[in-house]
């Protein structure tokens, strides 16, 4: 049996850690997130409030944990819809090739010109700061990185012998795609969503610490920290503990992808 690499199970362990909170907070947290207790404001790590209250007095754990749902969430969607439409079209500049493949990717390359914060930015303007704006704006970043990472594996598809086989079968584009192309090209597509992932959590929490993710008063790690950054000295706790929950997410979502690639290239299982 092949050994594991050690970055693909501490990314494991970091991810399940993370997920499992995210999904508890789903059914308890150990107090109401939004319940305000100005008396109780400040109050140090104890058995009714395992990391204390902040600086209104809410339990700073439970909401640590719905923060954790928060981020996975719009991980999760935005990661699987920018993926969904950048696969699509990585497949389509593929299958298709000249005019149509070069339009796909310098589209695309006009995409890496618009960062997610300039992006939140400009449809906060419009819609107003919110979870979905956030949403849209990192999904958006994530259509040319799934369609060139689509593009640059599925070409390699296009000239294997079965792929010929099947065009000389008689199967259209769209088929060979779906049946043959897509199959042989998940594992590099799994792999750089793990990644992204992380990329996604980061950037969450730049744009809720912006004040253009998650408002009031759903929490999350980003605006916690924002609201903690005039708390150094008084108390930096609060700025620590969502902290530490961001660099976990995102380090176990990039060693869980590191990981993952290093089993599945075979170029680096040659290596080992």
């Amino acid at each position: 049996m092949r050994k594991l690499p050690p970055n693909l199970l501490i990314g494991a362990v970091l991810v399940a850690l993370v997920a499992g909170t995210a999904a508890l907070s789903l059914v308890w947290t150990p107090h109401d997130h939004t319940l305000l207790n100005i008396r109780g404001k400040f109050a140090a790590p104890s058995e009714l409030h395992w990391l204390g209250t902040d600086q209104l007095g809410r339990d700073v754990f439970s909401q640590l944990m719905v923060a954790a749902r928060n981020s996975v969430a719009v991980a999760l969607i935005s990661v699987c819809l920018g993926g969904v439409i950048g696969v699509a079209l990585g497949l389509v500049a593929s299958a298709m090739g000249g005019v149509v493949e070069d339009v796909i990717m310098r589209i695309a390359d006009i995409g890496f010109a618009f960062p997610a914060l300039l992006l939140a930015i400009m449809l906060a303007a419009v819609f107003g700061p919110s979870l979905p704006v956030a949403i849209i704006a990192i999904a958006f970043i994530n259509i040319p990185v799934f369609a060139r990472v689509t593009r640059a594996s599925a070409n390699q598809i296009w000239t294997r012998e079965y792929v010929y086989a099947a065009r000389a079968a008689g199967m259209g584009r769209v088929s060979i795609s779906r049946d043959h192309v897509l199959p042989n090209i998940a594992a590099p597509i799994i792999v750089q969503a793990t990644i992204e992932f992380a990329i996604a959590i980061l950037a969450e929490a730049a744009l809720s610490y912006l004040g253009l993710g998650a408002q009031p008063p759903a929490p999350s790690w980003g605006r916690m920290l924002s609201e903690a950054q005039t708390l150094m000295y008084l108390a930096p706790q609060l700025a620590i503990y969502p902290g530490v929950c961001i660099v976990t997410a995102v380090l176990g979502f990039s060693l869980l992808g590191d990981g993952l690639r290093d089993i599945t290239d075979p170029r680096l299982v040659r290596q080992r």
